[in-house]
């Protein structure tokens, strides 16, 4: 449970199908936090308009309103509600944890942003991005970290804390943007100790990728 509860539901500006956004209402429901969606339809300009704008300057999801707080950056929003909100297992403070998870968080902005969530925008929402340097970038990746998991139950070390919620959902969804985790049997039991936390809710899926004649 959270050790203190907002005002007022915190208003959580995202698409449904974005994996950045789909961090934020995970951890929110992980943690029994009060919210509302507010919908952003992207194909119909939404992340363009002024009123947006003012609250994310880059057009991008998610973005969060907690009373006279906002915020945008789904790692950063991730920080905020751990320490505003979760007890100290989310975010650890020693050396040695925090560093363990700000690697994750760094991976989340980056092999993961450019690997398996840019892979997965070419076949679901029909990005102009190389889709063949995409999976390749997936399964380097993939090969480093399915060797860690061989040692560890989470990705920080042996507790649940924000590094497994940036991580879930894209690498979760691989197989949409074309990338198997059939190769990855500790990657494939890292995600279901994920799914199997309390208060987990999945991502939709899209039939794309490897699962288009699924």
């Amino acid at each position: 449970m959270p050790t203190t509860q907002p005002a007022a539901p915190i208003r959580l500006h995202t698409t449904l199908l974005s994996g950045h956004g789909h961090r934020v209402r995970q951890f929110l429901t992980m943690l029994g936090l009060p919210f509302e969606i507010v919908p952003i339809d992207m194909k119909a300009g939404d992340n363009r308009r002024p009123e947006f704008l003012a609250i994310s300057p880059f057009g991008q999801v998610p973005v969060i309103e907690d009373g006279d707080v906002v915020l945008f950056d789904s790692t950063a929003i991730l920080v905020y509600l751990a320490k505003r909100y979760g007890d100290a297992s989310w975010l650890p403070t020693d050396p040695l944890g925090a560093a363990a998870v700000q690697r994750w968080l760094s991976l989340a902005s980056g092999q993961i942003a450019y690997g398996p969530c840019r892979a997965r925008l070419v076949t679901v929402f029909g990005a102009p991005y190389d889709h063949e340097t995409a999976k390749s970038i997936a399964v380097n990746l993939f090969n480093v970290i399915e060797a860690e998991f061989a040692h560890k139950r989470f990705a920080a070390g042996d507790e649940p804390t924000i590094a497994d919620i940036a991580a879930h959902a894209y690498i979760a969804h691989a197989p949409e943007g074309g990338v198997s985790l059939e190769p990855y049997p500790n990657l494939r039991a890292w995600l279901r100790r994920v799914e199997a936390l309390p208060g987990f809710v999945a991502m939709p899926a899209s039939k794309a990728g490897l699962l288009a004649d699924a």
